[in-house]
């Protein structure tokens, strides 16, 4: 059975821009597309006594906004098989159920009735922080949106973590038929805490700095051995590699002018939390492209 994409869907704005977003997603890939919207209308309404024979009003709004989500869906996607369902549960439980059977969730950046000065509603972030799939959390300009730029950026961490991240940003970089920039930071272990990488070290420290060998080898060496395997599986792929100097999350928010970005993040096992870097973070917060969380188990 193939495993669909999932998007959460609540009616909002944002959740109507990652509805878009999945249908081209799905189209690219040809996968289907299941549309979930999680309600609680039905434990408060089932509480009190009822002579009417008309559906709750809570059921009639969920029903709603599916309805209107999946035909938005197949007007913009008449070539994607789209389901929609409407599950009783609160939301972040039901996205991460249905993530269990999914290739990836997509959400919104914020959900119905979440203060518009959020940079990221509780719902995305959560699901993004414990999902056992990738999940993609659409965000950013109408160009970004629309892959207007043809490139897809990848964050490269510790290698423990970074072999997942990549192949999701491989795939969909040659789904799309466009180039890989592969991103990794390094810092310098004899700057001063809070320097810039424009402000110059003592010569004495500079010398001993190269003897000791460059951090930017050995971050450009990094790259290459986490992008081997996957470079040599699919030839065909444009990837560039870029060692930066500077904090991962700047790095890759100075980055993140691209048609996506996609990080890793690690599961732990036994650890119920939730579990994502203060890179991830950050571009989930900040970037101005979607972001793509892909998971790793350790």
């Amino acid at each position: 059975m193939e495993l669909p994409l999932v998007v959460g869907v609540d009616g909002s704005e944002a959740s109507l821009l990652a509805v878009d977003w999945a249908v081209d997603e799905a189209a690219r890939h040809g996968l289907p597309l299941r549309l979930v919207h999680a309600s609680l209308w039905e434990p408060y309404e089932r509480t009190r006594p009822s002579f009417s024979t008309e559906r709750p009003a809570g059921e009639v709004m969920a029903q709603n906004i599916v309805a209107s989500c999946a035909e938005r869906a197949r007007l913009r996607g008449p070539e994607v098989k789209v389901s929609a369902d409407v599950v009783v549960a609160d939301a972040v439980s039901t996205l991460l159920r249905a993530g269990s059977e999914a290739l990836a969730l997509v959400t919104g950046a914020r959900g119905r009735g979440e203060v518009a000065g959020l940079l990221l509603g509780s719902v995305s972030l959560t699901v993004a922080a414990r999902a056992m799939c990738p999940v993609i959390v659409v965000r950013g300009e109408e160009r970004n949106l629309r892959g207007a730029l043809g490139q897809i950026v990848v964050g490269v961490g510790d290698a423990t973590g970074g072999t997942g991240a990549v192949r999701f940003a491989v795939r969909e970089a040659e789904a799309r038929g466009c180039a890989l920039t592969a991103v990794r930071a390094w810092r310098s272990p004899l700057r001063a805490p809070g320097s810039s990488p424009a402000e110059s070290v003592p010569g004495d420290r500079r010398d001993a700095a190269n003897a000791a060998g460059a951090p930017e080898e050995q971050a450009a060496a990094d790259l290459d051995d986490a992008l081997r395997e996957v470079v040599q599986e699919r030839p065909e792929v444009d990837v560039g590699r870029r060692a930066v100097e500077g904090p991962a999350h700047r790095v890759l928010l100075e980055a993140a002018d691209a048609d996506l970005i996609v990080v890793g993040a690690l599961r732990r096992h036994g650890h119920v939390g939730l579990q994502l870097g203060s890179t991830a973070h950050a571009l989930l917060h900040h970037s101005a492209c979607p972001v793509a969380v892909v998971p790793h188990r350790v």
